[in-house]
């Protein structure tokens, strides 16, 4: 388990695309919501936030494009600093899809409102529809295109969300609980498009209270309580951390949890499914049939 210096791998000796140090960050009424925190996305990597309501995640995630800054520390994207007074250059490079999707959807029609930030900057109409057409095709939403924005159901919205930050071509997609309040078969539609972002070379920071959504998706997972990140690593390393879990208030993915009390081999370390289910095949073709 890794604790403290957030540089993304032994082995990542680039540049991170984001780079944040805050020392401290305060409410207006006063709630502290981060202090001492150190976190960097790299090139090419899932990066999962979890831990319990109110540790931190989604006041973290709002400082890596700016839309709050820290009272002290500072962030750096792409290797530029962020300043309060030029914030655009993080808002370009960091796409944020807020958990409350709605709070994005501004445009009459789904294809008005992906192409709504290219118009803003200056992109012409029609070259600003066809690129708004592509972002909807690459989430598997074109179809959506000429839908009103409001009547679409939530994992629908969440999609339009991402094709609205993915026409902007970013360096990395902030998700704010990507899968809250959508059934298990809008959430895995939305998992597969976030797999898919990742695969065409975005990076890709997430919060969520599904361990066994992190356990799939992630390349590394953070852990915050009380608004420090205290804990990270890889997920096999971190999801076998009862003791990080327990003072974090998270219980294991199911995976792990199955895999302890199926008692299997000691350094096996499941965390998703198909890990699981290969492990078991693989002990029962291990055991001799007698024995059965």
């Amino acid at each position: 388990m890794i604790d403290g210096d957030d540089s993304g791998g032994s082995d990542d000796v680039t540049d991170p695309l984001v780079d944040l140090r805050c020392e401290s960050h305060t409410y207006p009424d006063g709630t502290v919501g981060m202090c001492d925190v150190e976190f960097s996305v790299h090139a090419d990597e899932v990066v999962a936030l979890v831990g319990g309501n109110g540790a931190g995640k989604s006041t973290l995630l709002e400082h890596l494009n700016a839309t709050l800054t820290p009272d002290e520390g500072e962030l750096h994207v792409t290797g530029r600093r962020v300043t309060d007074e030029d914030p655009a250059h993080a808002r370009r490079e960091v796409g944020f899809v807020f958990q409350d999707a709605d709070t994005q959807l501004v445009a009459p029609t789904v294809v008005d409102d992906v192409m709504f930030g290219l118009r803003n900057y200056g992109v012409p109409a029609e070259q600003a529809r066809e690129r708004a057409k592509a972002a909807l095709e690459t989430v598997d939403a074109l179809h959506l295109q000429d839908r009103i924005p409001h009547y679409l159901s939530g994992g629908e919205k969440r999609l339009v969300g991402l094709a609205g930050v993915l026409v902007l071509e970013p360096s990395v997609i902030v998700l704010d609980e990507p899968l809250a309040g959508l059934d298990p078969q809008r959430s895995r539609l939305v998992a597969d498009r976030i797999e898919r972002i990742h695969e065409a070379g975005v990076s890709v920071v997430l919060s969520t209270h599904d361990l066994d959504f992190a356990a799939e998706i992630a390349d590394r997972v953070c852990v915050m309580c009380d608004g420090n990140v205290v804990g990270r690593g890889p997920p096999r390393e971190v999801f076998y951390d009862e003791e990080l879990l327990a003072r974090s208030n998270l219980h294991p993915p199911t995976a792990v949890r199955v895999a302890r009390e199926a008692h299997l081999p000691t350094g096996s370390h499941p965390v998703t499914r198909s890990e699981l289910v290969g492990l078991i095949d693989a002990r029962a073709a291990d055991t001799p049939r007698s024995s059965r």
